[in-house]
């Protein structure tokens, strides 16, 4: 089996701008796609995506580079190799590019054919992707599979909404479920239900870039009140069905080390806004707390960590950048009890994987996650179930591409195999 043909070319994110798309062809006349997400809020210490920057054309987000590197520099190198071989067919690319960030052929070059790659060799052997990656990329010996529990963005702020929050993301979270489907159905009329409560107040329904609600607030708490009544209003109760979530994306207001949170219109240090998430856990069932401090300020993650109890998720993302190297340091540092994976941040599968593995074995809870840019690529949803991920974050009940990730679980649940159960205790014990 040989890979035949390789083809990038550009598509468009879920905001409109290019993303870039790879078709492989092997020789048994089998072709597939793959397009690359893009991210608003990034960490420092992602790996590169390779813009133009060419301000006249697309707002400056041209993607033309990057394609070249697929079609005349990636491609005579990857023609002819076996598709089964994911991680050679990797290192080759990260070889190809040399540096330590992939800032010579850009890491959503990369990634585009290392995805292609997975999903072409799966459709060859005629097993679903989720199946392929879990016994034939990192087989892995565990029978069942699980169901992640969906991680839903109700409400956008920061750089994903034009409104006054700080805090990037507000979430629901069931805590209690039978199976996938009541997942969805227990978030889901929450957040219809929310959309209903703010129609009421005469609030704006407009959404932001992950399909929640863009909303200006007073506080907040008020934030925390208003999905409450949602979640009642819903038949279920606050904090024993259904947990709040934030991604704090603390790195965006962050600046001269003081965090300047405008919604409060306060400068906080490090051990003030600490204090600051002590009194929301306390007031709040939240059970997740994603980059609650800037991304080089590992000390206060660790002193977080350290505070809370174990059903509270301290996840870092921007901290982390999925990369394994920085992982091992915040394993030494105890610097968090999870971490966000995200497959454009380091750029091929390969390397994702190897992260997934280092977090699975020091007991840490990793959570598959989109980006803000988006498209209806469901591939994260088969990596969701492949690694057993017990949580997946990949934005609203409303939106399209947001949505194509829930139904490619629902159809991996109903149609190829019932998934087994999961819940919030047993995440909270891993």
């Amino acid at each position: 089996m040989k890979i035949t043909n390789l083809k990038a070319f550009q598509v468009y994110d879920s905001r409109g701008y290019p993303t870039i798309a790879c078709m492989i062809e092997i020789d048994n006349n089998i072709q597939e796609i793959s397009m690359v997400p893009s991210g608003a809020s990034t960490g420092e210490r992602e790996a590169l995506e390779l813009r133009d920057n060419i301000s006249t054309e697309w707002a400056g987000k041209g993607i033309l580079k990057a394609i070249k590197n697929v079609n005349e520099i990636i491609k005579p190198v990857i023609l002819g190799k076996d598709p089964l071989n994911q991680f050679e067919i990797d290192r080759l690319m990260i070889e190809l590019d040399g540096t330590k960030n992939k800032n010579k052929l850009g890491a959503n070059a990369i990634l585009s054919v290392s995805l292609a790659v997975a999903k072409a060799a799966s459709r060859a052997i005629n097993v679903p992707l989720f199946k392929y990656i879990k016994k034939n990329i990192i087989n892995w010996n565990d029978s069942e599979n699980f169901y992640p529990i969906p991680i839903v963005n109700v409400i956008n702020g920061g750089k994903h909404a034009n409104n006054n929050l700080d805090f990037q993301e507000f979430m629901f979270i069931p805590l209690k479920s039978k199976n996938w489907q009541e997942c969805l159905k227990i978030v889901d009329e929450c957040f219809l239900s929310l959309q209903q409560i703010l129609t009421q107040k005469g609030l704006s329904i407009a959404k932001g870039d992950e399909g929640g609600f863009s909303v200006n607030f007073d506080s907040i708490e008020e934030v925390f009140e208003l999905l409450s009544d949602a979640i009642k209003k819903s038949g279920y109760k606050v904090g024993e069905d259904v947990g709040f979530g934030i991604d704090v994306a603390a790195s965006e207001f962050y600046v001269d080390n003081i965090y300047k949170l405008k919604i409060i219109d306060k400068e906080l240090n490090s051990t003030e806004l600490l204090e600051f998430y002590n009194y929301l856990i306390k007031k709040y069932p939240i059970v997740y707390l994603e980059d609650p401090f800037d991304q080089n300020d590992w000390e206060s993650f660790k002193k977080l960590t350290s505070m809370v109890n174990k059903d509270v998720l301290i996840v870092g993302d921007d901290l982390y950048c999925t990369n394994s190297k920085l992982l091992s340091k915040g394993i030494d540092n105890q610097s968090t009890n999870s971490i966000l994976i995200k497959l454009n941040q380091i750029g091929t599968l390969t390397e994702c994987l190897e992260t997934i593995k280092l977090a699975k074995e020091n007991n840490l809870n990793y959570i598959i996650s989109h980006r803000s840019g988006e498209t209806e690529d469901s591939f994260i949803a088969d990596l969701s179930i492949a690694t057993s991920s017990r949580l997946i974050k990949t934005g609203s009940m409303s939106r399209s591409e947001r949505l194509a990730k829930y139904n490619r679980i629902t159809i991996i649940d109903e149609i190829i195999e019932k998934l087994s159960s999961s819940d919030w205790e047993e995440v909270c014990q891993k």
